[in-house]
């Protein structure tokens, strides 16, 4: 049986994508077979797709790191034809076809059964961004940084992640503090949740290795200058989480923030993050992500429309979520 499709092919140094048809037999070994009915955009998929960055090992490769659907056939224990489930990055779009498909085989271990409360749009609606916003909520948790020490920053603020840590951290009664380059959408920020919005330049250049005690945590998505800054604003025992690259792959910082106020740089891992940390994160979002505001997060796409997208996305030019329909 046919599926359609978003093969990324590579000649020479150039990487291309195309939507094409493939067999099922073309598909990878895997012990669950999945009816694929959503995946969604992130900064990561834009730098695959796009031949940027080296996400992709192995051409031909179906691109996509997430993908939602129900199991049309597994002989994975637990795991049952059915069910709805979810997956975030593993091998996708690495060395493993994604999600970019109407049809993936995939090892059971990976998968995580969806909520009840989330549909699989839903479910791609928050994506790795979303799952990875969460993943930064249970670090500061874990660190002891409470709604009442004090504000936390959100750096990226209008990508994917950032926009729904604001919705997760503000549901949860912290005072959050938006910092972004696009000033333009402060309203949608703070109907996100955000009761401060700061200009992205106030982070972005070199800065003094300690500063001004400021934050209690920060979500960070952005990495280089920033989250040098970042650390070096924040109050003693606080904790920094560090999950993006958009400025750039360096830490131009210094030891102070660390030995002077015990602050806490915690790595945010959502590829291989453990079954265990998954459910967890999945579990929590089902409790604290308000729905409504979710969805004032998303556009939907159809496969198609992804390369175009993913370069939007890099200009800086994407607020929020970005789903891809596989069936469109």
């Amino acid at each position: 049986m046919s599926f359609k499709a978003l093969l990324a092919s590579k000649s020479g140094s150039t990487v291309s994508t195309s939507v094409v048809e493939l067999d099922e037999g073309e598909l990878m070994p895997g012990d669950v077979t999945i009816a694929v009915e959503y995946s969604s955009l992130n900064y990561k998929d834009a730098l695959a797709v796009s031949g940027r960055a080296e996400i992709i090992r192995t051409f031909p490769l179906i691109a996509g790191i997430d993908l939602a659907g129900t199991v049309e056939s597994s002989s994975y224990p637990g795991i049952v034809p059915g069910d709805r489930v979810v997956l975030n990055g593993w091998q996708l779009s690495q060395a493993h076809h994604g999600g970019y498909a109407q049809k993936a085989r995939v090892n059971g271990d990976w998968l995580v059964k969806l909520p009840e409360v989330f549909s699989t749009k839903d479910a791609m609606a928050i994506g790795t961004a979303g799952y990875t916003a969460m993943l930064s909520v249970l670090a500061l948790e874990h660190g002891g940084v409470h709604p009442e020490h004090g504000d936390i920053l959100v750096t990226g603020a209008n990508g994917g992640v950032g926009s729904i840590a604001i919705a997760l951290l503000s549901r949860l009664g912290y005072r959050v503090v938006a910092s972004t380059g696009r000033l333009a959408e402060a309203d949608y920020l703070r109907s996100l949740g955000a009761a401060e919005i700061i200009d992205r330049a106030q982070l972005s250049e070199s800065g003094p290795p300690i500063a001004r005690e400021r934050w209690a945590g920060v979500v960070d998505c952005v990495g280089s200058h920033t989250l040098a800054n970042a650390l070096a604003q924040t109050r003693y025992g606080g904790v920094v989480t560090a999950c993006g690259l958009a400025q750039g792959t360096g830490l131009p910082a210094s030891v102070l923030p660390f030995i002077l106020r015990n602050v806490t740089l915690a790595g945010i891992d959502s590829v291989n993050a453990p079954q265990a940390m998954r459910i967890q994160a999945w579990a929590r979002l089902a409790r604290d992500l308000d729905l409504d505001k979710l969805a004032s997060t998303t556009q939907l796409i159809g496969l198609s429309e992804v390369p175009a997208a993913a370069e939007r996305l890099l200009a800086g030019q994407v607020r929020g979520r970005t789903i891809v329909d596989v069936n469109v």
